[in-house]
């Protein structure tokens, strides 16, 4: 039996399944597949869900859609555009989301050793198959350690200068609430995983990450609960993000690579 998100020998279950996604968020989904499959033809290796719609836990008109494609070389610039199109197409023709994003990978990107315990962990962990054949069959079991930890949160400082950059930029209510939106999640799922290999297991109920992280730093455990309340129904507030952003961010940032470490240098790969 599970415990913790966890299986019976101590690694982590994969999240969600197409059987949980509720009913009417189904013809989005069926809606997505097809168009999909249409826009990248045999250029895609496969197709994935995650976050809220595969876990079951969606709610119409606050729940975005959230897809991962597997491409067979690294996208191209003109295959990015294609998901854009894709991700606004569906996100106007379907009222029962609010957003939908793309995420684009090459299929040695997810597979290789440097994604090991980031990209390749999202996809195996975190991801539900919805086209072509199941990457995670690659990829090994993971456990809620120290090295996953570090692997896939440790680049808050970077996190932090791309969502100031944003928040000077941002003009619109709608972008400063899909900003404090993405913020306030990025940082209580890090503050999760700061903690992660103490507690022992995994959720990503925003929520529940936000409890198991203050009963380690009670200090900052209602900075977190409010960045999860943030992350669940945001608004447009600047101070909300102000805050995020010159004091909770920081020191999280801090103390994720005094605890756990530095996190490994990626290679960016070329998309010519």
């Amino acid at each position: 039996m599970a415990h913790r998100g966890l299986d019976s020998e101590g690694f982590i279950e994969r999240e969600g399944s197409l059987g949980r996604v509720p009913a009417p968020f189904r013809d989005v989904v069926a809606t997505a597949r097809t168009r999909i499959a249409e826009a990248y033809g045999q250029r895609l290796h496969s197709a994935y869900l995650y976050g809220s719609v595969p876990r079951g836990t969606a709610r119409p008109g606050r729940s975005d859609l959230d897809l991962l494609l597997a491409l067979h070389r690294e996208p191209t610039g003109e295959d990015r555009d294609t998901a854009e199109v894709l991700a606004r197409g569906l996100d106007l023709d379907f009222a029962q989301t609010d957003g939908a994003g793309i995420l684009l990978h090459g299929k040695e990107t997810l597979l290789s050793e440097a994604e090991r315990h980031d990209l390749g962990w999202f996809l195996a962990c975190l991801c539900t198959p919805l086209l072509g054949a199941d990457l995670a069959e690659h990829l090994p079991r993971y456990r809620p350690d120290a090295l996953l930890a570090r692997e896939t949160n440790g680049d808050l400082d970077d996190v932090l200068a791309t969502a100031r950059e944003r928040a000077a930029a941002a003009r619109t209510d709608g972008e400063l609430r899909k900003l404090n939106r993405f913020l306030a999640r990025r940082l209580v799922r890090t503050g999760f995983t700061l903690v992660m290999p103490r507690w022992g297991g995994w959720t990503s109920d925003l929520a529940e990450s936000a409890e198991v992280f203050g009963g380690y730093y009670p200090g900052r455990a209602d900075q977190m609960r409010a960045a999860a309340a943030e992350g669940l129904d945001p608004g447009p507030d600047r101070e909300v993000l102000r805050r995020h952003l010159d004091e909770l961010g920081p020191w999280l940032a801090a103390e994720y690579t005094a605890r756990l470490g530095p996190r490994s240098p990626r290679q960016v790969v070329s998309s010519a």
